[in-house]
Formats: C-alpha cells, structure tokens, sequence
C-alpha cells in the first residue's frame, strides 16, 4: 500500500541558530518538480536541500552541505513515512553555529518529519483510463453508474452515440466491463488506454 499527501505543508524551527524552513507537496512527475523547485528558488537561503519519489524514481540534493547530511536523510523520511509521488525541500539559513555531520543529519531529517506530519496523509489508489462509448440511448444509464464508482470522465458526442474516456480504480474495471456488456447487449466493450 502506498501513500501521498493532500495538500501542501510547511514547518519552521530554529536549530543553534540556523533557522531552517520545511516545504512538503504532492507531485505526480519530474515536470512538477522542476517547476516547485524554479518556483521556490530562494537567492537568500544559505542552502535548499530536497529529496522527491515518485514511484520507484527518486532523487536528492545536497546544495553544498557535507555528502550525505541533508538530501539522503530527507528521503529518508519521505520513504519511512511510506509515501510517494511527494517532494520535501528543506532551507536553510545559516546563523553561525555548525551543527557537524550528526547534526545536520537530524536537523534536515527533523525538518523534513515534522513538515510531513503537518501534511495529511492519503492511500494512493492505482487507476487506469479507459475509453467505452455507448448510444444515446444508453448514455444515462452508463453516466448514473460512473458516478457511482465516483470515476472522473470526459463525453464526447458523435453522430451515433457517445464516447467515453474515464479514470477507473483497478478493482473497479471489471464491475463497469460487466455493466457495459448487460447494457450494450455485449456490442460494447470497454478498452483500457496505456500510459
């Protein structure tokens, strides 16, 4: 079972005077991360370590701290909390006390815990689109049972009915199969899209 978070979350603490800033969001590919990191780039920091996973991808970042104190344990905390599709940047700014090796260590693994505590934690539910199409005559039934199963969808109208294009859990694609077979009198099938 794999999680993610919600929303966005943030935490701030003072560690030996360095102040240091946690920021922790949902991301689905390297695209949204780049584009948090460009977004939050932050010239007065003294360093801005991060660590993301993405399913089995991951990456971090150092940004001139020792190898190993700052980016490896802030993914750390990422993978103990058991989460994916998440990225953690941890600021800092430097206050004059070095914290050494152990220090950093806590301090950006810490920073990055108490972030992640502050974000709820959701199950990440594995889906697939699929693409089905029905008559006009139909469309209101197949739409009733969509929303049933909660699915996101997008119609599009034609001269002989309608197409559809859905997101189904995977427990559910068999159950819509079913329906849609009844429904259609086994004329229709339901196509699964490949990523």
């Amino acid at each position: 079972m794999s999680f993610t978070i919600a929303n966005s979350a943030s935490f701030e603490e003072e560690i030996k005077k360095s102040r240091f800033q946690g920021i922790a969001t949902p991301v689905q590919s390297e695209k949204d991360v780049k584009d948090f990191l460009l977004q939050y780039k932050n010239s007065t920091t003294t360093h801005q370590c991060w660590a993301w996973k993405i399913g089995h991808d991951v990456r971090f970042n150092d940004d001139g701290e020792p190898s190993g104190t700052a980016g490896r344990p802030i993914l750390a905390t990422i993978e103990g909390n058991e989460l994916t599709n998440v990225l953690v940047l941890v600021n800092r700014w430097f206050g004059g006390v070095k914290l050494g090796t152990g220090g950093l260590v806590r301090a950006y693994g810490g920073c990055a815990g108490q972030t992640l505590l502050l974000a709820e934690k959701i199950e990440l539910i594995p889906t697939q689109h699929a693409f089905l199409c029905c008559n006009f005559s139909e469309w209101a039934q197949l739409q009733y049972e969509l929303h049933q199963y909660q699915s996101e969808y997008q119609e599009q109208y034609t001269a002989t009915g309608v197409n559809i294009y859905c997101e189904l859990k995977l427990d559910q694609i068999e159950l819509l199969q079913k329906f849609l077979q009844n429904l259609t009198r086994g004329r229709e099938h339901l196509k699964i899209i490949e990523d």
